[in-house]
C-alpha cells in the first residue's frame, strides 16, 4: 500500500475505504516507517509539530457500579485502588493549578460512576467556574469524563465553562457486549450526541488490547469519524492485577502505533491523544508523536505515568515542541 496516497485522501477530508483502513493495521514491518511518515504528514498539516500536554484528575475513585472488564474501578475489579466520593471544589481547583505548573493546557477530570448526578454536576460546575475566573488557570481547556449524561446535564456543564466532555467508545459495537453488560454501545453514542447537542466538544476514543479484532478497531475508527469527534484518546490496555483482563496478551508497540495511525488517517482533523499505556512502547514511545499531537503527563486514573519534565525532554529530543497557552 502507498500510504502517502491515503495521507492525500485524508488531507482532502475524503473517507478511506474499509480496505484502505485495514491496510494500516496489517502493514508489514517493511511498511511501518512509510505508514508513520504518512501519519506525520497529516498530523503536521493540521497541528504542526506542537504537542498539547493534558493533566488528569481522578475526582471520584473506585466506586463505579458498572462492570467494564478493563477498568480497575469497576464493581467486578479486585484491584487495590483508592475509594472516595467526589472531591471538594477546592481540591479540583488545586489540581488545575498543578496542571498549569506542569505546562498542561488541558485539564481533565473523571469520576468513577455510571453517570454524574445533578449534585455532582453542580459541584463540578462550581469548581470549573473558579478555574475559569482565575487568571492563572483561565486559559486551561476543561474536559470532564462523567459517565452517561443527558442533554440538560451537558448544557449545565457548558454553562459552567466546560469545553470538552469525554466518553470513550472503547471498541466497536460488535465487541462491546464482551467487555460490559451494564450499559451498551448505543448508550455511549447517546451521551456523545447529547454532548454535541449542548454545544460542547466531544472527546472519545478507545483501548487497544481488549481482545478485539481488527474489524472492531475499524468499526470504532469509522464510528468516531461519523460522529465528528474532535479529540480521540487512544489507550493501550494496562493489565492491572485484579482486573478481569489482567491476563490478556500484551500489545506490541507496532500494533499500538498502527492503531494511532488509523485514527489519524481516518479522522485527520481530530486531536489524537496518546494516553494510558503508551509508556509500555519502550523505545518506540517517541514515535507516538507521528500520529498523535497530545499526551498525558503526571499519571492516569489509578496508575502512575511519566512526569511532565521527563515527557518534555523526549518530546523535544524527537523534534517536537510543547504547545503554549494562547495569550488572552
Amino acid at each position: 500500500m502507498d500510504f502517502q496516497l491515503l495521507a492525500q485522501k485524508a488531507l482532502r477530508d475524503e473517507s478511506l475505504s474499509r480496505d484502505e483502513a485495514r491496510s494500516i493495521l496489517t502493514a508489514s514491518p517493511d511498511e511501518f516507517e512509510p505508514l508513520l511518515d504518512a501519519a506525520l504528514h497529516v498530523r503536521e498539516f493540521h497541528f504542526g509539530r506542537r504537542v498539547k500536554l493534558c493533566l488528569l484528575l481522578n475526582a471520584q475513585s473506585g466506586i463505579c457500579p458498572e462492570d467494564c472488564s478493563y477498568c480497575s474501578q469497576s464493581k467486578i475489579s479486585n484491584a487495590p485502588v483508592e475509594k472516595y466520593r467526589l472531591l471538594a471544589p477546592e481540591k479540583i481547583v488545586a489540581r488545575a493549578g498543578e496542571a498549569v505548573e506542569a505546562g498542561a493546557t488541558r485539564f481533565c477530570m473523571a469520576i468513577a460512576a455510571r453517570g454524574a448526578t445533578q449534585r455532582d454536576i453542580e459541584q463540578i460546575g462550581h469548581a470549573v467556574e473558579q478555574i475559569k475566573s482565575d487568571p492563572k488557570t483561565a486559559h486551561l481547556e476543561i474536559c470532564t469524563s462523567l459517565g452517561l449524561l443527558n442533554e440538560q446535564k451537558c448544557r449545565d456543564l457548558k454553562a459552567a465553562g466546560v469545553d470538552y466532555v469525554n466518553h470513550n467508545l472503547n471498541s466497536g459495537p460488535n465487541f462491546y457486549p464482551k467487555i460490559c453488560s451494564t450499559h451498551t454501545f448505543s448508550d455511549r453514542l447517546d451521551t456523545l450526541r447529547n454532548v454535541q447537542s449542548a454545544g460542547l466538544s466531544t472527546c472519545a476514543g478507545g483501548i487497544v488490547g481488549l481482545g478485539e479484532t481488527l474489524d472492531d478497531l475499524l468499526d470504532m475508527a469509522f464510528a468516531l469519524r461519523e460522529l465528528g469527534v474532535t479529540s480521540i484518546p487512544i489507550n493501550v490496555l494496562l493489565r492491572i492485577k485484579g482486573v478481569s483482563l489482567e491476563n490478556n496478551a500484551p500489545v506490541t508497540g507496532q500494533h499500538a502505533l498502527q492503531a494511532m495511525c488509523l485514527m489519524r488517517l481516518t479522522n485527520p482533523r481530530a486531536e489524537v491523544r496518546a494516553a494510558a499505556g503508551r509508556e509500555k512502547l519502550g523505545d518506540l514511545q517517541p514515535r507516538v508523536l507521528w500520529p498523535a499531537n497530545s499526551l498525558f503527563v503526571d499519571g492516569y486514573l489509578t496508575t502512575p505515568g511519566e512526569s511532565a519534565a521527563v515527557v518534555k525532554q523526549w518530546v523535544e529530543a524527537a523534534g517536537f515542541y510543547i504547545e503554549q497557552p494562547v495569550a488572552a
